[in-house]
């Protein structure tokens, strides 16, 4: 019977372990209500499949800007604004990656240029295909076995990681840095083996980034299944490869980043909850970032709904151009800077709609025990890990100005398979999942305005 009493009050949210009995009372009230009446989750359907993919700079991205624009007015925000944000605009067009070796055989592969690299102008490009595993082994390449040559960083997602974000960053470098580095010694573009986890053929894109002062050369992705085929065939044949693509950087336009908020009754000290509005140009950008946009809305809507009498105010914000420049992030701390606005704390949700496991807290020491002193009221979501020590590029600005930050930390280990892919659908996520996100991120906003 005792057992039975006790798992009742974890059920109800009700700890113990020094959080008061009223705040896991609101606690469940916020999953109760979100997980019956969110409406996140028809919002990411809206999103996905009305305007779907949104890329900065797009005539979708624009529509984008209107749709959240309406969302947050519906949601129960006091006030509803757009913030200016100039940001890059990068086009793709047609590309196409062929391969031929010295038997006669040819192939097409599956491909992706890489977000803002530059193309080959319409052109046919070609040359032999050099491989290297590493960063290193590429370092011990003398230039005159680069010169005129493709070079295929062929680095494989480390899949022994458990926290698959670590495999991640690891390899973000050769994303970022390919296409310079085969420049600097002659070669004529960059072939990647995509950041994926997955065993597939599907290519991810991602951004990369020029040097100055450094030959602007092209940078394309492949799958798994591709890159292991291509290694194959490396091993005992001489591939050419010819790259035609029209991909490269159209200069920079005028566009926003969208922002609600619900008034302080106490102060106007600023609570951030964040995702961002733009996608890469493939798939629905539905993990990435819809999810955290609707779970940004909901916190709002879910203040309103239960009338929560909220101390600080409350902003939700869409940033602009996250994927391929980040400005929408750097403007609107500029603005925070500039305007000398006080902000309290922010969190950003941008590592997909999984089930929630924890929050990464970038802040001092005192702000972090405080949060995780509160770790039993989250148990009962399936919350536990407040280890983590990062949060989200477009709050980093803030970050930087010494407000502390975080990030929603969702199951990581299918995040990969589609991330920046044409998987990156509506379908991939699942209801209670990102309904769940959505209830922690409340909850945390909650426990941030009563206490801080």
């Amino acid at each position: 019977m005792k057992k039975l009493v006790y798992s009742s009050l974890i059920l109800l949210g009700i700890t113990i372990s020094g959080q008061s009995k009223e705040d896991s009372i609101q606690f469940n009230k916020i999953s109760t209500e979100i997980l019956n009446n969110g409406k996140g989750y028809e919002e990411l359907r809206d999103l996905t499949k009305n305007i779907g993919k949104r890329l900065s700079g797009s005539e979708a991205y624009e529509k984008s800007v209107q749709w959240a624009a309406k969302q947050l007015r519906e949601a129960g925000a006091d006030k509803v604004w757009l913030q200016e944000v100039i940001i890059p605009v990068w086009e793709r067009g047609k590309e196409s990656l062929q391969i031929k070796t010295n038997n006669g055989q040819s192939k097409t592969l599956k491909m992706l240029s890489l977000g803002n690299s530059e193309g080959t102008g319409g052109k046919d490009v070609s040359g032999e295909i050099i491989m290297v595993k590493s960063l290193e082994e590429y370092d011990r390449l003398p230039a005159e076995q680069v010169k005129g040559k493709i070079v295929f960083f062929n680095h494989p997602f480390d899949q022994s990681y458990a926290q698959t974000f670590i495999a991640y960053r690891e390899g973000g470098a050769y994303r970022r840095t390919a296409a310079s580095l085969t420049a600097k010694k002659g070669g004529k573009y960059a072939i990647i083996r995509s950041l994926s986890s997955a065993f597939d053929d599907v290519p991810h894109t991602g951004v990369m980034k020029y040097e100055d002062n450094i030959a602007k050369v092209p940078a394309v992705c492949i799958g798994n299944t591709t890159a292991d085929d291509l290694e194959k065939l490396l091993k005992t044949q001489k591939v050419i490869a010819t790259l035609n693509s029209n991909c490269g950087m159209r200069g920079e336009k005028l566009s926003h980043s969208v922002i609600g908020e619900i008034t302080g009754k106490k102060d106007k000290s600023v609570i951030v909850v964040g995702g961002h509005l733009d996608s890469w140009d493939v798939g629905e950008g539905a993990h990435d970032d819809g999810s955290g946009i609707v779970q940004s809305i909901e916190v709002l809507r879910t203040f309103k709904k239960l009338g929560i009498q909220n101390n600080h105010t409350i902003r939700a914000v869409c940033f602009a151009n996250e994927e391929n420049g980040t400005k929408g992030g750097k403007q609107y701390g500029k603005t925070a800077k500039d305007t000398n606005e006080k902000h309290l704390f922010a969190i950003e949700s941008d590592a997909g709609g999984f089930s929630p496991r924890g929050i990464s807290l970038e802040m001092n020491e005192q702000n972090r025990k405080q949060i995780q002193s509160w770790v039993n009221l989250f148990l009962p979501y399936g919350v536990y890990n407040f280890d983590g020590k990062y949060s989200g590029s477009d709050i980093a600005p803030l970050h930087e100005m010494g407000v502390p930050t975080a990030e929603l930390v969702p199951d990581p280990q299918r995040y990969f398979d589609i991330h920046h892919t044409a998987e990156d659908t509506f379908e991939k996520v699942n209801r209670r999942e990102l309904l769940l996100g959505s209830t922690v991120m409340t909850q945390l906003i909650y426990m941030i305005d009563k206490n801080w």
